[in-house]
């Protein structure tokens, strides 16, 4: 079974910095291969929809959400199957709770973290 942990998260200062990983496991009884997914970040403010931050395909291009780009960098380690998002300069805005997503099925992402919580707060 396919495991996603998020770790990394916490409070950070405005301005500051912060990054999260993401550690897979068990794919091998899947289907899938870690280096053969396209990977993702979400994030949930309170009270809001799960919104989508980055992703990055299997060839290593990345995509960001506007809110973040410039900002935030998505990366992979495949020998390590970890997913990192390096979060520079973070406003209050970016308070939410982080999952990451692996695997593409039909435009929907097959497997998901549990989340790690970023605050952004002086």
């Amino acid at each position: 079974e396919v495991q996603l942990v998020e770790s990394g998260g916490g409070l950070v200062q405005p301005g500051g910095s912060l990054k999260l990983s993401c550690a897979a496991s068990g794919f091998i009884s899947s289907g899938y291969i870690f280096s053969g997914c396209t990977l993702g970040w979400f994030r949930q403010a309170p009270g809001k929809e799960r919104e989508f931050v980055s992703s990055i395909s299997i060839d290593g291009s990345t995509t960001y959400a506007d809110s973040v780009k410039g900002r935030f960098t998505i990366s992979r380690d495949n020998a390590q199957n970890t997913l990192y998002l390096e979060m520079n300069s973070p406003n209050t805005d970016d308070t939410a709770v982080y999952y990451c997503a692996a695997c593409l099925r039909r435009n929907a992402y097959v497997y998901w973290g549990q989340g790690t919580q970023v605050t952004v707060s002086s």
